[in-house]
Order: C-alpha cells, then sequence, then structure tokens
C-alpha cells in the first residue's frame, strides 16, 4: 500500500497570493476528495505534486520518494490528468496512447500494443481506437485522459476537476471507472463538484484560500451537523436580511424563490424547519467560516 505524505507545504506566488498555507496531509490507497471552490488553492497543490511547480516550504513523500527532491523518480509512478488535457486532434486514440507509452519508457512494440490495447478496453474506448480525438465528447476524452495518466502502473494518480462539462451519463461513467482504477492506486480527485467526494471518496478535505479547512471523512463532518441545518424558503428580497440575522450557509433558487439553509443549534425561528444535513451543506458552511475567520 502507498502513502502519500505531505507536511508543512507553502506556497506565495510573485504576486503575493499564497496559494498553500502549510498544508499537512497524509493519503493511503484509494479515492481521496479534495474539494473547494475555485481559487482556493487546490491546483496549486495538484502541480506542486505533479512536479510542474516548486514549492517554498514544506516536504511530500510518496513512500519513500522525496517528491521536492527527487521529481524524476515521481513521474515514474505518477499518472496526471490536468483540469486542461489537451490532445492530440489529428491522431487516433490508439496513437495518442501509444506515444504516451513511448513517452513513459515503453520501448518494446509488442508489450506497447498490449498495453495500449488492453487500457482502450478498461475505459471502453476499444472500439473507437481508429478514431481522431477531435470528434470525441468531452467524456470520451476524458477517458483517454485516465488511460494515459495509466501507463507505468502508477502509484499515485492526480486528477483535477475531471468532470466539470461533462453530461450526466458521462459523468457515472467517469465515476464508474475511477472507483474501479483507485483500487489499487492512490488518486487524488481534486473538484468544486460536492456530488463526485460524496458518491466517490471515502476519505476528503475541504480547501479554502490555501487552507486545509475540513480533513476526514464525508460521513463524520456531516455527522457534525446533525439537527443544525435548517431551511426555509423565503422572498427574494429577504436573502440580505436573513444574511445578517443568521448564519446562512447557502441559498437557492426553488420555483423561482430562494431556498436557504442556516446553520443553528435550535430552531432558529418560524416557517424553518430540520433537514439532514448533506456534504454540500458541510461545504458551505466550513467555507463561509474560514472567510468569516479572514475578516
Amino acid at each position: 500500500m502507498a502513502t502519500l505524505k505531505i507536511s508543512n507545504l507553502s506556497k506565495t506566488y510573485a504576486n503575493g497570493v499564497k496559494a498553500l498555507d502549510n498544508i499537512n496531509i497524509e493519503i493511503s490507497n484509494g479515492m481521496f476528495g479534495l474539494l473547494g471552490p475555485n481559487g482556493a488553492g487546490k491546483s496549486s497543490l495538484m502541480r506542486t505534486l505533479a512536479t510542474l511547480q516548486e514549492a517554498d516550504e514544506g516536504t511530500a513523500f510518496l513512500d519513500d520518494i522525496d517528491i521536492m527532491k527527487n521529481p524524476v523518480e515521481l513521474r515514474k509512478v505518477l499518472g496526471y490528468l490536468p483540469q486542461e488535457f489537451g490532445v492530440y486532434p489529428q491522431i487516433t486514440a490508439y496513437q495518442l496512447l501509444d506515444h504516451m507509452a513511448i513517452l513513459k519508457g515503453i520501448t518494446n512494440g509488442k508489450e506497447r500494443k498490449e498495453l495500449v490495447e488492453y487500457l482502450l478496453q478498461k475505459v471502453n474506448l476499444f472500439q473507437k481506437r481508429h478514431q481522431k480525438v477531435k470528434g470525441f465528447s468531452g467524456g470520451m476524452k476524458q477517458r483517454v485522459g485516465i488511460a494515459q495518466a495509466l501507463i507505468g502502473n502508477p502509484k499515485l494518480i492526480i486528477v483535477d476537476e475531471p468532470t466539470a462539462g461533462l453530461d450526466p451519463g458521462e459523468r457515472n461513467r467517469f465515476h464508474n471507472l475511477l472507483a474501479d482504477v483507485a483500487e489499487d492506486v492512490i488518486i487524488i480527485l481534486s473538484t468544486h463538484i460536492v456530488d463526485d467526494v460524496t458518491e466517490l471518496c471515502a476519505n476528503m478535505a475541504i480547501m479554502n484560500e490555501g487552507s486545509m479547512v475540513y480533513k476526514g471523512t464525508p460521513q463524520a463532518v456531516i455527522s457534525e451537523l446533525n439537527g443544525k441545518v435548517w431551511q426555509k424558503i423565503i422572498e427574494r428580497n429577504e436573502i440580505d436580511e436573513y444574511q445578517k440575522n443568521y448564519t446562512l450557509i447557502s441559498d437557492k433558487m426553488v420555483a423561482g424563490k430562494p431556498l436557504i439553509h442556516v446553520l443553528s443549534d435550535s430552531n432558529p425561528g418560524e416557517g424553518f424547519e430540520s433537514i439532514a444535513p448533506d456534504l454540500e451543506d458541510v461545504f458551505f458552511s466550513k467555507i463561509n467560516v474560514s472567510k468569516e475567520a479572514t475578516v
């Protein structure tokens, strides 16, 4: 079983933005969800672990590999699917994976052919192997992306916002593929989509403004809010008033009116009803609390 241990990792960009602020976490085999809003520092952490940028301080080890000092060793056991997976549009799925396998050092032609065909079967694209990637849907391109990330028997796979822009059917297929792969390796799933983490991850962290604001299991953090989340449908012109008077977790439109969720140890007042919390409530409550702490 592989273990990734991150200690005191920090990164400040030239413009003064502190993208990573003393990150400490340990991750073992399986699917690990990294949840946070856009700009939380997720991609900065992923890029650092993928050896695409250096940290200012701190260490990261994958088993005995020092990621900061030995990036070449890490890349041998790394699979990476970035947020924007650039493909060569004029070549076929088979040619793309064959090319990537050569870059990963698989020089034996027979071995490479068997590997590429196996991966195409695994991501359910074998029948499309001779079609140009430019004609693929978003979900098919993501499956090609995860196939290339699997080349070389990686110990660590990083996927950054993999389901953004996918339709529900493609998203489900991608989820099933990730869950299948995660049995044998560490997969870090970086996303702002709460349902991705709810459906896939046994362990997770929430990031905001470069810091970890929660680490643990989805079930444990949801249980912290049991009996504390209340909802009510209000008028649109009442949102500011409720924001001033209550700890507002979130609001969304339902049939043209805002449905608000508030955090309270007891019934906050007339018209509110208690509801079972979910990970979305946790996400917004943790983000809002960390924002208030920095004001």
